[in-house]
């Protein structure tokens, strides 16, 4: 498809002898012609950052919307602008299909610039284009709701079948290697498209409650709410990170306050599942997914784009806390009156007991440590000299972020 399209811009820069570029309607770079000019203004701040970024800024989009160019049938002449970057002025050539704007081809506008019969000409392999960009649309939406389908289809025959419907409308690309992404939370329609995405939807995001980190231990993973899935076609298992930068891009998103009222911003986080080489299979790779991006906004140190492989023991977390915590030894200490003695809790079972290695890291004297921790002992009715007492506490403080 990628090919049809660079065919089609070349015809058009060919025609009008001058280069090209296409652009969808939300102003993505699609294709462009070769630059060979030796004039310096033939590539302005606007077109370069198109080219090499592969889109343009929200200013620059509603700068030239602002000359009717999603109304216009016809080629649209837009003026220099040197204050907004724009030292040359443009051509639009609108791509339409059934009267809806698909995208945008863009000339640099020069003297003697081309006539009516060439723009004429020009504006027939626009149609075609749009024509393209529309079937591509079509199957992107039909990806998008096979996808959904798979993730939200419940056990059984109804899972089959949606499996089924993904593969026939992924095609010969059904059978490959693919990556369930998890980004969350999610708020709004799913993006345009992403790199190397085979699909996406936003779904519901099992798991957890919205009751989040009002726990001593300060978590705010909200396993509740949207989130945005996202199916990777993969080469190879090795083929992962420019996908994973692709995703990190997505991330800095306003999304509101924490649901306990504390003001502090929600953090988005992602998380990816181990490739999988069947689409019967992405069930489970999505709930790896939601599970590492609760186990990136549990802990920071995962980053903020979490691959299921590395979170550890919250690979289990995940399963086990599928709601908010509430177990009745514990139930006192996640209380938000008692932050500081869930923290104390947490680092004295990180550091597996180690009085002195738990103090140095709170940054507090020994004595202190094991008041704290006596504390813990009578809030909670737990023996922490018992291993199972300790496996419990340890579990309840680490899977209370993940709520």
């Amino acid at each position: 498809m990628k090919g049809d399209y660079q065919d089609l811009v070349d015809e058009i820069s060919a025609l009008l002898g001058a280069p090209a570029t296409l652009e969808n309607r939300d102003f993505r770079l699609i294709a462009f012609g070769a630059h060979d000019s030796d004039d310096d203004q033939a590539m302005d701040p606007v077109r370069t950052r198109s080219i090499l970024t592969r889109q343009s800024t929200a200013a620059v989009r509603s700068w030239f919307e602002g000359f009717g160019i999603a109304r216009a049938t016809g080629p649209v002449h837009i003026p220099a602008a040197p204050e907004a970057g724009v030292f040359r002025g443009r051509i639009c050539l609108p791509v339409r299909f059934r009267g809806i704007v698909q995208g945008y081809v863009w000339l640099l506008d020069q003297e003697p610039g081309p006539g009516p019969a060439e723009l004429a000409a020009a504006m027939e392999v626009a149609q075609r284009i749009g024509v393209l960009l529309a079937e591509e649309a079509k199957a992107g939406a039909d990806l998008s709701r096979e996808f959904q389908a798979v993730l939200t289809a419940g056990r059984g025959w109804q899972q089959d079948m949606a499996v089924a419907a993904l593969r026939l409308a992924l095609g010969p690309g059904g059978d490959g290697l693919h990556a369930a992404v998890c980004v969350a939370p999610w708020s709004g329609e799913a993006p345009p498209s992403v790199p190397g995405a085979a699909a996406l939807c936003v779904v519901p995001r099992r798991g957890g409650g919205e009751a989040g980190g009002a726990a001593g231990t300060g978590g705010g993973g909200g396993g509740g709410g949207l989130a945005l899935a996202i199916l990777l076609r993969l080469r190879s298992t090795d083929a992962l990170a420019p996908a994973l930068t692709a995703v990190a891009r997505l991330l800095p998103r306003s999304t509101g306050q924490q649901p306990d009222g504390s003001g502090a911003p929600r953090t988005v986080t992602a998380g990816v599942a181990d490739p999988v080489r069947t689409l019967a299979a992405l069930p489970d790779a999505w709930e790896q997914a939601v599970a590492a991006a609760r186990a990136a906004a549990a802990q920071p140190r995962f980053g903020p784009v979490a691959q299921w492989s590395a979170i550890g023991p919250y690979r289990l977390l995940a399963a086990v806390a599928a709601g908010p915590v509430d177990d009745p030894a514990t139930r006192a200490l996640l209380n938000p009156a008692h932050r500081e003695l869930a923290r104390t809790a947490e680092v004295f079972l990180d550091c597996a007991g180690q009085a002195g290695r738990a103090a140095a890291v709170l940054g507090i004297h020994r004595q202190t440590l094991y008041y704290r921790i006596s504390r813990v002992e009578q809030l909670t009715g737990l023996d922490l000299d018992e291993g199972e007492d300790r496996l419990l506490l340890h579990m309840a403080l680490k899977a209370a972020r993940l709520a």
